[in-house]
């Protein structure tokens, strides 16, 4: 659910659609994908052409609902979190959260549903605790406006703020697998650059490969 101010998606754009390569290159051949918060179904559309997939996506904005269905998309304007219950266990092969927990009223009970209706799901989340928000933060002791977050104190629709540190902790601590994880920066046209060292500090944007069950470190592997 989207409690607050609606998302304005010229101003998120360049943040929704950076990781979509990335995102759609993760999607098994042929998999069923349900994408929960699928805006106007840009990367839904991207995943049915490029792997062949079975799409479904729920989002909230009746606007851009209409827009993911003109494009011939099998998509409900709905809730998402009131969505999710109106599924059966296993009936998708990946759920995609792209940019949306920090919407959610609960994040950790929307993920754990998610990998109840599939085996893999594929999220991505900004991180707070990017240099630049903490250089703006210690500097300055104001909150950031960045590409990844683009929305000022008083204006944004986000409800809930994200590190990588602390994305990992709650998986470890609801049994959650990761079993890959990557992350960007944010280039100026909206190009994800890998970042492969120190991604708490240096990556605006985080992507997890989740599974049920929890992984040790060594277990993780790196993407791309």
């Amino acid at each position: 659910m989207r409690p607050g101010p609606a998302v304005d998606w010229a101003r998120t754009r360049l943040r929704d659609r950076a990781l979509d390569p990335w995102i759609a290159g993760r999607v098994p051949r042929g998999a069923r994908v349900l994408d929960l918060g699928c805006g106007d179904g840009a990367l839904l559309q991207r995943i049915e052409r490029e792997r062949a997939a079975r799409g479904t996506g729920i989002e909230l904005d009746p606007g851009a609902a209409a827009e993911a269905i003109a494009r011939g998309l099998c998509v409900a304007h709905g809730d998402i979190e009131a969505g999710l219950r109106d599924f059966a266990a296993g009936t998708f092969d990946v759920v995609i959260l792209n940019q949306v927990l920090p919407l959610l009223r609960d994040p950790a009970a929307a993920l754990e549903t998610a990998l109840r209706l599939a085996p893999l799901a594929l999220v991505t989340v900004p991180n707070f605790a990017h240099w630049r928000i903490r250089l703006r933060l210690g500097l300055r002791g104001r909150l950031p406006v960045t590409a990844a977050l683009p929305y000022g104190w008083h204006e944004t629709p986000h409800i809930r703020l994200v590190t990588v540190a602390d994305f990992r902790i709650l998986c470890r601590e609801r049994k959650i697998g990761i079993r890959g994880e990557a992350f960007a920066a944010i280039g100026r046209r909206g190009e994800p650059r890998p970042v492969r060292r120190l991604p708490g500090l240096r990556a605006a944007l985080a992507l997890f490969e989740l599974e049920a069950g929890p992984r040790t470190r060594s277990e993780w592997r790196r993407c791309p």
